[in-house]
Formats: structure tokens, C-alpha cells, sequence
């Protein structure tokens, strides 16, 4: 109860707040398809051929307040929880990836350290920059140097009196030209050591001119040719409050925050991924009668499913489970991309060589985006999957130790897509997780479906998949069991890049029997054992495990809900979202 003189707290937005606005934005930006729609895929190929981005779509999301989105709502903005934020960048990402990132998850993440370490006082600096439609640059650890750069990158010491004195020269990422503030990972340690660097924040207007320039551009078409950019400092002083955590914490601040982009960016290329198979779908016809199903489009579709999973999963894990969402953000950001870019490929051999023809909003959606996922899936430091794979190995001998076959299965919310979770806090993310729940929902999984192993039709088949991808997770175990522990050596890079494949694809499998497990009939389609049969089925292909026979009309199904939701404009994922017509 609230008595007089308590501080009014403004009403947290609800996971229904997030469905209206993302609903209002997929109205606003209108039918994709419409060739005199100024934010359609049209208008948008020819932003493309300018080199340009899409002004008028730019000021349309700035006019709905799309940077609110990425400030927590602790700070005055709208972001709650991760999963919520990726359901109203969907819209965006559905038409132009390079414009979601550059508006959607470049703001979060060049951000997040000030979220997790920020002052008072930075936060509230970063959150009314972010707010006025104001960009944050990052310049990460460890990124690619370029020609006369110090070997150490930017460095700090302590300033006379209080602070840090900054100074040398490092590559920044493509956000920074432009930007007011900057989160930059200043060394302030031993090269090699885990407390090698600092993170601060740097405030643009103090900086002198021509600190941060363009260096040229990225090696990509149109607008995925994104500026390069290098900061140079000479003995520039930073206030004690602009350092973001403890000196030396830099490296376990950046592990720590990076989660919340490792698992946002894959589900956001769902939502472009969508968009090609739809366009895939209309260019076939409409895909075809559903009593003559296309495999190859409903094998597509069961992949965008479990990728939403799998996704979807990792981000609920952010509010849920903040000390244990590491490695399963990691194997999102590993997995999900790889499997979306061999669903594309897939797509291309549908279309043919139309697929690069702009002059159709349908074909041309598919090349646009085959160019842009390797380097939106790479994030803003360009370290693409094998940022993943450094998280991942270090966890393998350790899980297979004392978490594989020994731990309690995770609450079921964190599977229910309806289910209510606590708000995003990055401070309580943690930099080396604890325990893994996908592994212990497979366990449990298993469990359950060992007792309806003879009962025959699609039960029974999916059965026989979980089996066999326990009987993975048991090699797996044994394999990491075997890897050289701390102090014993160097892990061998190529025996340890297919274990973290492998279990990747185990997780995401885990992932698809959690969600289809926790559905509660209010989707028919996605309560029926179909979906999870063929997904599971092509992740034991990929894993070369023993795959029973599908039952009779597994993919007819599956085609037949693809068609569907064609005709009546719902997303592909696992909202099945209502789409501008």
C-alpha cells in the first residue's frame, strides 16, 4: 500500500504494451509487397541503389519512438525484457536489416555496459542521448587494428588527481561516426590478462576534432557498405565517474552484456528470414496446392520454427535465468545464423537466378538478404561465430563434468511464450554461467517420452529422435570429459569447433521439445507433434544421428499450415503474428 510521501513509480510495460506497439509499427510501415509503399521492399531496393538509408522510413521510426525501445524502462524508456524487445524490431527487420540494426540493436548494444555499470549519472546521459534519437559508438577490446595503430589500441593510466588519461588509436565499430557518446575498452593491464582492459565512457563533445574519422568503407553492397571508423586520443582525461565498473573488469563487463546481442540479433534475422520465405512462397504461386506440399519450403519452415525456439528460449533466459543464460545466448548466436544462411541457400535453388532481380519485391528480398545476414550475424565488433564458439569452449569439460545427466529440469515459463518473467537487469548477468538448463530439459524430456516409446505414430517418432539425441549428449559428455581442463594445455581448436557444432544443435533441439512441450492448445498447429517431428528430425541429420521413418503426412501438414499463414498474412514464427496485407 502506498502511504504519503512515497515516489510514484511509473507502470512497467507489459509483454500486451509490446504486442500493440509492435502491431502499430507493422500498420505503420504497411505492406511490404506494395510498390508505392515509401517502406516497402521497393522503396527500399532503391535506398539500396543510392547507397543511401530510407529517410522517410528513418523519420517514421523516429516519429513512433523507436529508440524508447532500447532504453530501460528504469531509465525512462520502454525496454523491459529482451524477448519483448525483439517482437517490436521484428517489423523492421522483416524489411531491412541494415536499417533494424542501425536503429534497433546497435543502440542496445553499444549501451548495455552503461545499463550494467553506468553511474547514475552516465545512465541518465546515455538515456536521454538514446532517447533523442542520439547514437552511443563502441570501441571493443581486441578488435582488428588498423595500419599504424599501437599495438595496445586505446590505453589508460591513472590522471593526476582522479581519473584516467586516455590515449592511442583503435579501429571502432561502423556506429561510432556519428555519435555522441562512446563505451570504449581502454587496457589498462597486461595484454594477456582476463582484467587487461577498462571500459569507459567518452563523452563526443569533449573530444577533440577529428578524434573519430571515417576510414573508408566495409567491403559490402549499398548500404551494408557501412563507414569504418578509428578513435585516437592523446592524454585525454576521463572523470572517475566515466569508467563503467571496476578497473581491469572491461573484458567480464563486455561478456556479461554482449549475452543480451548474442541472442537478440538471431531472433531478429527470424524475422528477416520470414520475409524470404514468404516472398519464396508467393513467387512459387502462392506454394502451391497444400495437397501437393513443397519439402524444401516446409523443411525451410520447420528450421525458421526451431531457430525461433531456440531464439526465443535464450532471450527469456536474459530475465529468467541471468546467471545461466551464457552459454545459451552463445550457442544462439553460434547456431542460428548458420542455419538460417543454409535455409536461404535452400530458398535460392526455389528462385533460381530471379532471386537477385530487384525490379520484383518477391525474388529480390531473397539476394538482399543473403547479403546482409553474414554481417548483421557478426555484431558490431565483425566477430561473427566464432565470438560464440570462444564463450562456448571453455564451458564443455566443465558441464560435461558436474551439469550433463545432474541437474534439475529449469521452470517451464522459461519455455511459455505468454508466461510473465522478471524485467531485463544487465547487472545481474553473469560472465562465466552456471549449469545448463536446455541440456537438463532434454533429460527431462526424455524422461517423459521413454514411457510412450511403443505407442506408434508421431509420439512414437519423436521419441526415437530425443532418444537419439541423448544418446548424443552421452558422447558429447564423454568427448568433453576428455579435453585438456584448466592448466593442462591448449584445447585442440578443430576437435573442439565440432564439439561446440554439435552441441549447438543439441541445445537447439532441446530448445524446440521445450517449447512444443509447454503449449498449451491455444495454436493447434503448434500443439500438434508435426513441427517438432520435422525440425528434430533435420537437426539428427545434421548430427548424422539415427532418424525412424517420418510418419505419413508430417510435411503435407507443415506445408499446409506454411500456405496458410501466406493466404492469411501471419508470421512464420511462433507468434504467428497478424502482417500488413
Amino acid at each position: 500500500m502506498a502511504v504519503a510521501g512515497d515516489p510514484v513509480r511509473p507502470a512497467i510495460p507489459s509483454a500486451a504494451d509490446a504486442d500493440r506497439r509492435a502491431a502499430r509499427l507493422e500498420v505503420l510501415l504497411g505492406d511490404p509487397y506494395a510498390p508505392d509503399n515509401p517502406h516497402g521492399l521497393t522503396a527500399l531496393f532503391e535506398a539500396d541503389a543510392r547507397g543511401r538509408p530510407p529517410e522517410r522510413t528513418e523519420l517514421l521510426l523516429e516519429r513512433f519512438g523507436l529508440s524508447a525501445e532500447c532504453v530501460p524502462v528504469a531509465d525512462g524508456g520502454r525496454l523491459t525484457r529482451a524477448d519483448l524487445l525483439a517482437r517490436v524490431l521484428r517489423p523492421v527487420f522483416r524489411r531491412d536489416v541494415a536499417l533494424g540494426t542501425a536503429v534497433g540493436t546497435a543502440p542496445v548494444l553499444a549501451a548495455g555496459p552503461v545499463w550494467a555499470a553506468g553511474s547514475t549519472h552516465r545512465r541518465a546521459q546515455t538515456a536521454a542521448l538514446l532517447l533523442g534519437g542520439g547514437r552511443v559508438g563502441l570501441v571493443p577490446h581486441g578488435h582488428g587494428q588498423t595500419a599504424g595503430t599501437t599495438p595496445g589500441g586505446i590505453t589508460a593510466r591513472p590522471a593526476p588527481g582522479d581519473g584516467l588519461l586516455l590515449g592511442g588509436r583503435a579501429e571502432a565499430a561502423p556506429d561510432a561516426i556519428g555519435a555522441r557518446l562512446y563505451v570504449v575498452q581502454a587496457r589498462t593491464g597486461p595484454a594477456r590478462s582476463p582484467h587487461s582492459h577498462t571500459a569507459v565512457l567518452l563523452d563526443g563533445d569533449r573530444l577533440p576534432p577529428l578524434a573519430v574519422r571515417e576510414t573508408g568503407r566495409a567491403a559490402a553492397p549499398g548500404r551494408l557498405r557501412a563507414p569504418r571508423a578509428e578513435i585516437e586520443l592523446h592524454e585525454h582525461a576521463v572523470p572517475h565517474d566515466a569508467v563503467l565498473g571496476p578497473v581491469g573488469e572491461g573484458v567480464p563487463l563486455a561478456l556479461r552484456t554482449q549475452q543480451v546481442g548474442h541472442a537478440l540479433v538471431p531472433a531478429l534475422l527470424v524475422a528477416a528470414a520470414d520475409t524470404a520465405l514468404r516472398s519464396a512462397v508467393r513467387a512459387a504461386g502462392g506454394g502451391a496446392s497444400p495437397a501437393r506440399p513443397h519439402r524444401r519450403l516446409a523443411g525451410v519452415f520447420a528450421d525458421i520454427l526451431a531457430c525461433d525456439s531456440f531464439a526465443d528460449v535464450a532471450l527469456r533466459a536474459l530475465s529468467l535465468l541471468p546467471a545461466q543464460a551464457q552459454v545459451p545466448a552463445a550457442a544462439v548466436h553460434y547456431l542460428v545464423p548458420a542455419l538460417l544462411r543454409e535455409n536461404l541457400e535452400a530458398l535460392a535453388c526455389v528462385l533460381g537466378a530471379r532471386r537477385h532481380d530487384r525490379g520484383s519485391a518477391h525474388h529480390g528480398a531473397l539476394g538482399r538478404l543473403m547479403r546482409a545476414l553474414p554481417l548483421a550475424a557478426s555484431g558490431p565488433a565483425r566477430t561473427g561465430a566464432a565470438a560464440g564458439q570462444a564463450v562456448i569452449a571453455p564451458h564443455l569439460r566443465p558441464l560435461a563434468e558436474h551439469s550433463w545427466f545432474a541437474e534439475p529440469e529449469p521452470p517451464l515459463t522459461l519455455f511459455r511464450g505468454g508466461a510473465d518473467l522478471p524485467v531485463l537487469d544487465f547487472a545481474s548477468l553473469a560472465a562465466a554461467g552456471r549449469g545448463d538448463v536446455l541440456a537438463a530439459s532434454l533429460c527431462g524430456s526424455a524422461a517423459r517420452f521413454a514411457e510412450v516409446r511403443g505407442v506408434g505414430g508421431h509420439t512414437a517418432v519423436l521419441a526415437e529422435l530425443v532418444q537419439s539425441l541423448v544418446t548424443e549428449l552421452h558422447a558429447l559428455r564423454a568427448r568433453c570429459r576428455a579435453l585438456p581442463g584448466p592448466g593442462d594445455g591448449p584445447l585442440p581448436v578443430a576437435a573442439v569447433c565440432a564439439l561446440v557444432d554439435r552441441y549447438a544443435l543439441v541445445l537447439a533441439a532441446a530448445a524446440v521439445l521445450g517449447v512444443w512441450e509447454s503449449q498449451d492448445g491455444a495454436d493447434p498447429f503448434l500443439a500438434a507433434p508435426a513441427w517438432p517431428v520435422l525440425a528434430l528430425s533435420r537437426i539428427a541429420r545434421r548430427l548424422g544421428a539415427p532418424v525412424p521413418p517420418l510418419p505419413d503426412g508430417v510435411e503435407e501438414l507443415v506445408h499446409r499450415e506454411l500456405v496458410r499463414r501466406c493466404h492469411e498474412h501471419l508470421s512464420y514464427d511462433l507468434d504467428a503474428t497478424e502482417l500488413a496485407p
